[in-house]
């Protein structure tokens, strides 16, 4: 199965990203975060998924949030509790990803609660923010992986990981899309087109 792409942290040219043709547009509605989208997503082709990142939002701020940007996927960047996630799947959207950090060691045992509730698993780097931090975390970790959920591979991706993204997407583990972000920015939110083409067309 060809590997999707996502491009996170979108805020400022946009259009020129989307002409990429992505499967996923990432909007970060968090506003700690220098990524944080403050005005309306322009319009943008369909088959490009847009997804929501919120963290430790309140239900009704992430129900807004998706009918007024059309939003397809929540991805929940916290400490978002399963019976959230349950109470998330009342609202109209295509799907709930939830994100987990990982840096040395992770106890894959906390995912299990989440099972019902959730359509993927993100793994991301842990570190001083909530995304965006610029490198990777251990993926041999994802040897333990115990659920048969597809795999966001989040975290640091840039051109100089595409060797070691073509070794993890030849094992079986469920990887489906990989996620970039910090390091294909020349400020927060602004992205290299040229460097994001290149990535696209070696993956």
């Amino acid at each position: 199965m060809k590997v999707k792409i996502k491009i996170c942290g979108m805020k400022y040219n946009i259009e020129e990203v989307a002409s990429l043709m992505p499967d996923y547009l990432g909007f970060i509605f968090y506003e700690k975060s220098p990524r944080h989208i403050e005005k309306s997503i322009p319009m943008i082709t369909s088959t490009i998924k847009k997804v929501g990142v919120f963290v430790d939002a309140e239900i009704d701020f992430i129900s807004e949030m998706v009918r007024e940007h059309g939003l397809d996927i929540i991805q929940l960047h916290g400490e978002e509790s399963p019976e959230l996630c349950r109470e998330l799947r009342g609202l109209d959207i295509k799907e709930i990803w939830k994100v987990f950090s990982v840096k040395d060691k992770f106890d894959f045992s906390v995912l299990k609660e989440y099972e019902n509730y959730v359509d993927k698993f993100l793994f991301d780097t842990k570190g001083k923010n909530k995304g965006g931090n610029g490198y990777t975390f251990d993926w041999s970790l994802l040897k333990a992986y115990p659920s048969k959920k597809p795999i966001v591979l989040s975290g640091g991706i840039g051109l100089r990981e595409l060797p070691k993204i073509k070794a993890v997407l030849s094992t079986n583990l469920p990887i489906e899309v990989i996620d970039v972000n910090s390091q294909f920015e020349s400020k927060p939110g602004l992205k290299k087109i040229d460097e994001l083409k290149l990535f696209m067309n070696e993956l």
